[in-house]
Order: structure tokens, then sequence, then C-alpha cells
């Protein structure tokens, strides 16, 4: 199983990764690699861990935009109809990925969550954003978060739809479709995080249910410390996100996964 200082390492990947559009999976493969951890008998092991971790994540946008989820809650009570139309445009967007998730699964985790898969999806994504930055002109009328209509959270539920392919990174294919509907970089970049809440949180109780005799193996130390350290680089990373696209947008994030995909292939060809 997994010792401490290795948990700490992925967690570390994981929380920096998760919401940043560079794919968490091609880091956690790379790092895994790096750690010699990423072998057959291990896999399932590892996977459980990958994704259980991601509660840390989870935790960092409860506690960076609490007063968006507290909105939401009083929406339920008939108190908030913007955190209410909010709440409904978030369970629209996540209904796809969800369905598409539960009914691909096994077929994914056999086919896909292999080296060829995610480097082809690293280097698509990274061509995607590129492209995106240069070719696309954002609207002089750009919206916030609270104008979302429920087409523009459905065309966004679909494009999360394309991260169940290891590697394109959710947070990229949901921010890109932000921009492209119109969002602000920053409103487009917080429908993501908060998009993500019900999505890692739905993938992180269905692995721990279906894997719940691996992730019992992992113990009970490697996976609170791999939460612990993933809740904190997760709250640095996604504030630091926010600012950075707004300066700079999405192409650096393009150029980094092209390289990030060559340091991957390398790491491959040397065994």
């Amino acid at each position: 199983m997994l010792e401490s200082w290795q948990a700490v390492v992925l967690g570390l990947v994981e929380g920096i990764t998760e919401y940043l559009p560079v794919s968490s999976t091609g880091h956690l493969i790379l790092a895994e690699s790096l750690l010699g951890l990423r072998t057959a008998e291990a896999k399932p092991a590892l996977d459980a861990f990958t994704v259980v971790i991601q509660g840390g994540a989870i935790l960092a946008v409860l506690g960076l935009y609490w007063s968006r989820v507290l909105g939401m809650l009083r929406g339920v009570l008939g108190q908030d109809p913007a955190g209410l139309r909010l709440l409904i445009n978030l369970v629209i967007a996540f209904v796809p990925a969800a369905v598409l998730g539960l009914t691909l699964d096994h077929w994914i985790e056999a086919h896909l969550f292999r080296a060829g898969p995610v480097l082809f999806a690293l280097v698509a994504g990274g061509v995607f954003m590129i492209a995106l930055h240069r070719f696309h002109a954002p609207p002089t009328n750009a919206h916030g978060i609270d104008e979302i209509d429920v087409r523009q959270a459905v065309l966004m539920g679909a494009m999360q739809c394309l991260a169940l392919w290891p590697g394109t990174s959710r947070s990229m294919v949901v921010i890109a479709g932000g921009l492209l509907l119109g969002l602000r970089a920053r409103d487009a970049a917080e429908f993501s995080f908060l998009l993500g809440l019900p999505t890692l949180g739905g993938a992180c109780v269905w692995k721990i249910f279906k894997e719940r005799e691996v992730v019992a193996q992992l113990g009970v130390t490697p996976v609170a410390l791999g939460i612990a350290v993933a809740t904190v680089s997760a709250a640095f990373a996604v504030r630091w996100l926010v600012e950075f696209l707004n300066r700079r947008g999405l192409e650096p994030f393009g150029w980094y996964r092209l390289g990030l995909a060559a340091a991957l292939w390398i790491s491959l060809v040397l065994g």
C-alpha cells in the first residue's frame, strides 16, 4: 500500500491540478510513474486513491465559495431566487456526464485509462485551448454566473461529458464552454468549480461504494493525508487560476499541456 510521503505527493498533485485546465489524470499518471507505483498489481488501489482524494478538492471549493453554496441552500428554502436558479443550472449541467459516466464506467476504465488515450487528450486539449485563445474574440457583452440560462447550462453539461475521456480535464472543457457561450473568464471558472461539487462528489461516493474493499485496504492515514494536502493545495490553485485567467487566458495552459504530453511520452519510452 501507499506510504505516507507518497500519499502527500499524490495529494499535492491532485489538489494543484484538479481545477487547473491541465488534466489531473495526466499529472497523477506521471507522478505515479516517477514514484515507481504504476504497476499492474497496484493499479486498482491507485485508481481508488486518485478518486477518493478528490474529496479534498471538494472541501476546498466548499470553503472558498461557501457564500454561493449557502445561497443555493437558501434558494431551496425560497429565500434566494438567484441561488435557486444557479442550483438548477448546476443540476442540469451535472446530469449528462453523470448518466453517461455511469453507463460507460466499465468501458472507460478498460479502454481509456492508459497512457495512449491520455496522451491524445493532452495534445488535443492543448491545441484546442491555444486555438480558442487566438481565434475566439471575447464578446463585448460578456455576462456573469447569475445570468446563465438553461440552454447554456445544458451546453456546458454536454461539454463536461468530454472530460470522461481521461486526460481531457473537466475544468478545461467547462471553462472553454463558458467562454464560447459568452461568460466572463472568472465566471466560467467559478461555474466550473461549483459544477465540480456534484461531479467530483458523485464520482468519489461511487468509487468508495464500488471499490470499498480496495479503499479499506489503503488505510486511514494515507487517505486522510492525501485529502488534507489536496484540500489546501486546491484552495491555493483555485484562487491563483481565477486571477491568471483574467490576465492571460487559456493559451499558456495549452502550451503547458503539450509540454506535459511530451514529458509523459518520454517517461513511457524510457520505461
